[in-house]
């Protein structure tokens, strides 16, 4: 099983901006020192909380500062922008970083970034679908384009300005070929979002903030889509990890701690699914009353934390539920306390992952 990273990111909107993107970088840059598969960084425009407003750009950032790791935007909101500029970045992006780079996709779920961009009455998960198809087709065909979304939204001409003698009205493409990997987000409980990213052969990413009892339905979605050409090892779940050197740090950082980044960040996110009428997200079944959804329960269900030994046995736990998997995906936080944050992940990549996969190869001699 395979390590990855990813972060929202979330921090208290009381600290430098210049100092939470310093972290942020600081994060990445430890998940590729140690072996970190991936890293998916996610993106908003108007969340004072969530400081990164362009995924790309902030990766382009580490290009230079990493070494093996694979650079995902997690994810690139596609109804924020025409997709022959997000066909023609990523491309770009693609070949800065020597063919490290995951294209991570979502429609843009915030209602604010919506609304400053003119489109919140719009269907984004429509043009979600126009832009994707829309991508793919400027990297498939040639030059001159002359690209019509099915549904309208985004028209891709190059038909009266193309000339080829001085290379005008075409578009690079990306270094890996066909393209690069892309991976779209899964959050919603019952998504049948997914069942179309298995038809495309996009990879779904489960979210760290979704209960661990629906995790298998976006698996079994998935399937339903990609058929025969389905690979566990392509599903990444994410999940909300935090690893010391005995239980009882674990615990008190993680949960008990006023100052807990932990708390912080389901805090924030019980708030913003209570405001936009998501509350669903962390129910047990949809019948529990909307008063059962507390900080404490929230924590109790979606935080694994402890030592190596415990959390490995967690995330056993959690495999024996879901069924396999090919990438447990470490959810990055705030570093209120910089030291447990980095030995959190220490720990997690030298520690966890070795048990974790020791178990895996037995059970699979067996």
């Amino acid at each position: 099983m395979r390590l990855g990273y990813f972060a929202m990111p979330m921090h208290p909107d009381t600290r430098p901006w210049a100092e939470t993107l310093a972290d942020d970088r600081d994060a990445v840059i430890l998940a590729d020192r140690l072996g970190f598969h991936d890293a998916f960084i996610g993106e908003h425009l108007t969340d004072r909380l969530e400081n990164i407003t362009n995924s790309m750009i902030f990766q382009a950032s580490l290009i230079h500062s990493t070494q093996q790791i694979r650079l995902a935007t997690g994810t690139t909101n596609l109804s924020h922008m025409h997709p022959a500029l997000v066909a023609a970045n990523a491309a770009m992006m693609d070949h800065l970083s020597g063919g490290r780079f995951i294209l991570g996709v979502s429609p843009g779920a915030l209602p604010s970034d919506a609304e400053i961009l003119g489109i919140l009455d719009e269907d984004r998960n429509v043009m979600f679908a126009d832009a994707i198809d829309t991508i793919l087709r400027i990297w498939q065909d040639k030059a001159p384009y002359d690209i019509e979304s099915s549904n309208g939204f985004f028209t891709a001409r190059t038909t009266r300005t193309y000339h080829a003698g001085l290379g005008l009205g075409a578009v690079r493409g990306p270094l890996q070929q066909p393209r690069p990997e892309i991976v779209g987000t899964v959050v919603a409980p019952f998504s049948k979002g997914v069942i179309a990213m298995g038809q495309r052969d996009f990879h779904p990413l489960s979210a760290n903030f979704l209960l661990p009892q629906w995790l298998r339905g976006h698996w079994d979605n998935y399937l339903t889509g990609a058929g025969e050409r389905a690979d566990t090892a392509d599903w990444r779940v994410a999940r909300t990890i935090f690893v010391a050197a005995d239980d009882r740090t674990a615990r008190r950082y993680a949960l008990e701690d006023a100052r807990s980044p932990y708390r912080f960040y389901y805090d924030q996110m019980l708030r913003k699914m209570t405001y936009g009428g998501r509350l669903e997200l962390f129910k047990h079944s949809r019948s529990q009353p909307d008063e059962e959804v507390t900080l404490e329960s929230i924590l109790d269900s979606l935080v694994i934390c402890g030592s190596p030994q415990h959390v490995a046995e967690q995330i056993i736990q959690l495999i024996e539920t879901t069924g396999d998997f090919g990438e447990i995906v470490y959810a990055g936080l705030d570093w209120v306390d910089a030291e447990l944050g980095r030995t959190s992940m220490t720990l997690m990549a030298e520690q966890v992952m070795p048990l974790v996969n020791d178990w895996l190869a037995k059970e699979r001699v067996a």
